[in-house]
């Protein structure tokens, strides 16, 4: 099952050619994916972060840019799960804008790392569950 968010393109995204800047869509990308883990294990990412110390940082992506995102654009972001390692998880993004338009598609590769050493470590079994109650197959 996917986690559906949503998020308005703003002013501050933009490049000289009036479209998202393509790291502003990275950055938008990892404010979706802080936002999923509430939905998908029932914790914040802060909460993750500062009291469990345990952070997911991006080893690995594949991203295709289809379509501009435009000002405005009410972007619908969909994330599921492709895999769940030991210690890795691979997420799939994908951007439509509010006509259904697919904008972008990204795999990206995370692994799940001590903040205090930021050494890799098992994924606590809490988080596994969740994770691996939204696996899917890849977007078409």
């Amino acid at each position: 099952m996917a986690v559906q968010l949503t998020r308005r393109v703003d002013y501050a995204m933009l490049d000289g050619a009036n479209i998202a800047y393509f790291p502003r869509i990275f950055d938008l990308a990892h404010r979706f994916f802080e936002e999923a883990w509430e939905p998908m294990c029932g914790v914040s990412y802060p909460v993750m972060i500062n009291e469990r110390k345990i952070g997911f940082p991006v080893v690995h992506v594949e991203t295709d840019f289809i379509a501009p995102l435009k000002y405005g654009d009410t972007v619908h972001a969909t994330l599921s799960i492709a895999k769940v390692g030991s210690s890795s998880c691979t997420w799939h993004y994908l951007f439509e804008n509010q006509e259904g338009a697919t904008l972008w598609k990204s795999t990206q590769v995370t692994v799940c790392v001590n903040m205090e050493t930021l050494q890799p470590e098992a994924i606590p079994d809490d988080l596994r569950t969740g994770l691996l109650n939204h696996v899917m197959e890849a977007f078409e």
